[in-house]
């Protein structure tokens, strides 16, 4: 299904050296359900308003994105913009123990 209510893309870290895009309100939704409860905190609430109130049409698709910066933030989660992926896999001995 296609999500009418885009907004400029947010990354998030979801594990070492991986991110994912959040560029909806239908991505955002799903991120913040599957994030776990030992995790969340009171920026995650608000973000989880902010998102119905946009899916609601009751404040604007920004404004939910702006929600969701700060949660990201709050829980050191947001991925640098400046920064890179980075994924190291190891590989057979006598080839320095990292793919290139």
């Amino acid at each position: 299904m296609h999500d009418p209510m885009l907004f400029t893309p947010v990354a998030v870290t979801v594990g070492a050296g991986h991110k994912r895009i959040i560029a909806s309100l239908f991505d955002m939704h799903e991120f913040l359900t599957e994030f776990p409860p030992s995790r969340r905190r009171l920026s995650y609430g608000a973000a989880v308003k902010a998102c119905e109130a946009a899916r609601a049409g009751e404040i604007s698709p920004e404004a939910a994105r702006d929600a969701m910066i700060t949660f990201a933030a709050a829980a050191g989660i947001l991925w640098p913009s400046a920064q890179p992926a980075v994924s190291v896999k190891p590989v057979a001995r006598g080839q320095g123990g990292y793919a290139a």
